[in-house]
């Protein structure tokens, strides 16, 4: 608690230097004063509202800290053991069969069994997370270290929860574990400070390479806060949003790692006329039109975006899995072309016959409305600066800053700027598939492609990952159609946002992987690698 409240002063003190115009930062040898060469203070991204709970969806964007999983990715997104020591799957894709290692034991020294295997599937299962496991017919286990999962059908995807989901205690697990984990990963949970700070310590019994920085407090500071923090030498990470970047934090280094942390323009796909069940409209008459979605999309310059908004902390976006194993290449095309835009347009009879520069059909605008949550400055800047850009085409896009309880009920008519980004395909399905039109904020436009929608269900049944890959690729572009900008333009995908953190100078974070979306801690998937440079 002391050092609690030695970071608040700090932070009170250097806040009211910033305001008096006066920026001056501490040295090295104070940045260092206080602070044990194994303990790292780390401010990196908000608190997990629901605690640590692997069965509730902890984890599920980076790693789990506190509990391991069965398989993990390295960071070049290969497949790797964690504590499984191998694993098959049967020849019709329904059966996968897991070896435990038989070494791994969780922070109280009690072995990890099957046992905790099938509990925690089971229990996830149950708990209403947003863990889908509805595929799993049965857990099992087969002996002390052998676990069967039997799926109601093949599901290529399932490795992805082997992948992701944390294993707990079967005999440690109650109502208070989100709080309280105990697991077998490379750090155990000392002190939990609602709203303020979480210090872990290295799990004495892990069974894995052991973490160089036996002590590590996280600080749960808003953007503004973390950047004070890391200029008053008070946090040796801080993550920044990229307009920080431009003032350089003496004793500290900018290290931005690529993401498939995207934003996209989702565009109601059917025409206007139905609502839902809760009465909400469905539909939208320009956005409906592949032309608009088309034109829409080709008159955006993503590079533009990238420099102008993000700071160049990104890269053009056109799918929702750009760089990924299962990722289609050719999904790529040139854009910042309004001329291209307007020739679309005009073959699709969109004309602006009265001159007030916005085209017309049929007594029908280029006009549809975008919107973006309210409190989301990054959106709202994509917005209005992709409003701008498609204007010399013809088309109008009004743009308004919404809560997200306003979103659930407009964005079945009405374009919104959502951000997505999984290491999981299974991401994909639920964006595009026709089973998930309407369902939660996966579909909200009504997008359906039967061609999409068999490519989608062939690569979840495939045995294999290369062959499912293969399978989403084509459902993104196979030549004739697709969910991409060559097909259906379902989505004008813009940009994939780096994770941008500042860095103590001597601190190595090791070869990080591509981020998944922002939720979560991906920056600390590899920490057991950290070690201060040579």
């Amino acid at each position: 608690m002391k050092k609690l409240i030695h970071i608040s002063i700090a932070l009170i003190l250097f806040t009211f230097v910033l305001l008096s115009g006066c920026a001056s930062h501490p040295g090295e040898a104070e940045r260092e004063r206080g602070r044990a060469e194994d303990e790292l203070i780390l401010a990196i991204g908000t608190e997990p509202e629901g605690g640590f709970d692997p069965t509730l969806g902890w984890g599920r964007y980076g790693s789990p800290l506190f509990q391991s999983t069965l398989l993990k990715r390295d960071h070049e997104m290969r497949i790797t053991y964690d504590l499984a020591a191998d694993y098959s799957l049967s020849d019709d894709g329904r059966l996968w069969t897991v070896r435990l290692r038989e070494d791994a034991k969780f922070s109280d020294g009690r072995p990890v069994t099957a046992e905790d295997v099938v509990f925690t599937f089971e229990t996830a299962a149950t708990n209403g997370s947003t863990i889908d496991l509805s595929n799993l017919k049965q857990v099992r286990a087969k002996g002390s270290y052998e676990v069967e999962f039997e799926l109601h059908e093949p599901q290529s995807t399932f490795i992805t929860l082997l992948i992701s989901l944390g294993i707990v205690p079967k005999h440690a697990y109650g109502p208070n574990y989100a709080g309280q984990p105990i697991g077998s990963g490379p750090y155990q949970l000392v002190q939990w400070d609602r709203g303020q700070q979480l210090i872990v310590e290295v799990n004495p019994e892990y069974y894995g390479e052991k973490p160089f920085f036996r002590r590590l407090t996280f600080l749960f500071l808003q953007e503004d806060a973390a950047l004070a923090a890391a200029r008053a030498g008070e946090v040796d990470i801080a993550a920044i949003p990229p307009v920080y970047t431009r003032t350089s934090v003496p004793g500290m280094k900018i290290v931005d790692i690529q993401t498939v942390d995207n934003r996209g323009i989702m565009f109601p796909y059917v025409p206007s006329g139905r609502v839902t069940e809760e009465g909400y409209p469905i539909g939208n008459d320009v956005t409906s039109d592949l032309a608009i979605r088309r034109a829409v999309s080709v008159a955006i310059d993503r590079e533009a975006l990238v420099d102008g908004i993000l700071e160049g902390y990104g890269t053009p976006a056109y799918t929702i899995n750009d760089q990924l194993p299962w990722w289609n290449p050719e999904t790529v095309f040139p854009d910042g072309d309004i001329e291209e835009a307007k020739r679309i347009l005009a073959e699709a009879g969109w004309i602006d016959e009265d001159g007030d520069g916005i085209a017309e059909r049929e007594g029908v605008r280029a006009s549809f409305t975008l919107l973006y949550p309210s409190n989301d400055r990054t959106r709202q800047s994509l917005a209005l600066t992709v409003a701008d850009m498609v204007k010399p085409a013809g088309i109008e896009i009004i743009v308004e800053g919404k809560s997200w309880d306003e979103l659930k009920k407009r964005m079945h008519a009405d374009a919104v700027m959502f951000g997505w980004g999984s290491h999981d395909p299974i991401e994909m399905y639920y964006v595009y598939s026709s089973r998930y039109q309407g369902v939660d904020y996966f579909n909200p436009g009504y997008y359906s492609n039967e061609t999409v929608d068999r490519y989608m269900e062939q690569a979840l049944r495939a045995v294999s990952e290369e062959e499912a890959h293969e399978y989403w690729r084509q459902a993104q572009w196979d030549g004739e159609t697709g969910v991409s900008f060559h097909g259906d333009a379902a989505w004008a995908w813009l940009v994939n946002i780096d994770h941008v953190y500042l860095v103590h100078e001597k601190l190595d974070i090791g070869r990080q992987g591509i981020h998944p979306h922002g939720h979560g801690w991906p920056i600390t998937d590899n920490i057991a690698s950290w070690r201060w440079a040579e």
